[in-house]
């Protein structure tokens, strides 16, 4: 399965994008936030570099265990993005504003102009999570591997 992030718009605070499935043509999923772009990191402020990364579940940590209690047997684990050079524990999960990532992907069915709110804002995301979660942890668990592309057509 590959997976594409089409960053939109980076503010001063937030990125916005688009998810697309594009495993066979291009299907959009949904929409996503992240924090900023910067030339040099900033931890828990900083997007990841565009590239592309494998995604595997993750089955430890207080995501995994909170999204367990909330979820029950439809979480596997969380979507964990590999190998981002200077970053840990990048996963996409649930959330609403800027404030909610810390360099990790959220995703939701309805977003805000980030040029208009100053940490971006995704709604919808539990109902957005709930859709695209099932087929990539499918995916992963049938041993596939799954990727994720970020492209940034928000930097001239």
């Amino acid at each position: 399965m590959k997976l594409e992030v089409l960053r939109i718009s980076s503010e001063s605070d937030s990125s916005s994008g688009l998810v697309f499935d594009v495993t066979n043509g291009r299907r959009f999923l949904c929409y996503c936030l992240e924090d900023e772009f910067r030339n040099d990191k900033v931890m828990h402020e900083t997007r990841v570099p565009a590239g592309t990364y494998n995604i595997l579940l993750r089955k430890v940590g207080g995501f995994h265990s909170r999204y367990t209690k909330k979820y029950g047997d439809f979480h596997k684990g969380m979507l964990h993005v590999q190998d981002v050079p200077g970053f840990e524990y990048i996963l996409i999960h649930t959330g609403n504003t800027d404030e909610h990532t810390s360099g990790c992907l959220i995703v939701g069915d309805s977003q805000e102009n980030n040029q208009l709110m100053k940490n971006g804002f995704i709604g919808r995301s539990t109902q957005a999570y709930k859709r695209i979660y099932p087929p990539i942890a499918e995916a992963l668990e049938n041993g596939e591997e799954v990727t994720i592309t970020y492209v940034d057509y928000d930097q001239t």
